[in-house]
């Protein structure tokens, strides 16, 4: 179906236009909430990277990881989608703590 097609019928059902709409209002949401996560992270890795601490904490990552998985249950959420997708975060998070602790030892 062309996005043409599927506008189309969000236009002519109200109910799916709606649901529609909630969609991207959260999807809105999620962006401005990672948009700030990243933000706090990024500080993070450059007080991590200035007092020479390791640019990963396995042991926090892995309560962090422990904890959703808890909360993704009690809100019925898929525990092994909140985990890969908790992950895929930490990765990126890493992998800018170690790119702020390059740009300190130089």
């Amino acid at each position: 179906m062309t996005d043409n097609a599927q506008n189309t019928d969000a236009a002519v059902d109200p109910v799916l236009a709606g649901y529609r709409k909630s969609i991207d209002n959260i999807d809105a949401a999620l962006i401005h909430m990672l948009a700030e996560r990243f933000r706090i992270t990024q500080a993070v890795g450059e007080y991590k990277a200035k007092v020479t601490l390791p640019p990963a904490d396995p042991d926090r990552e892995q309560r962090q990881i422990a904890r959703l998985r808890q909360l993704s249950e009690e809100a019925d959420l898929d525990p092994e989608f909140s985990e890969k997708f908790l992950r895929f975060i930490i990765e990126e998070v890493i992998r800018h703590h170690v790119q702020a602790r390059k740009g300190v030892d130089r």
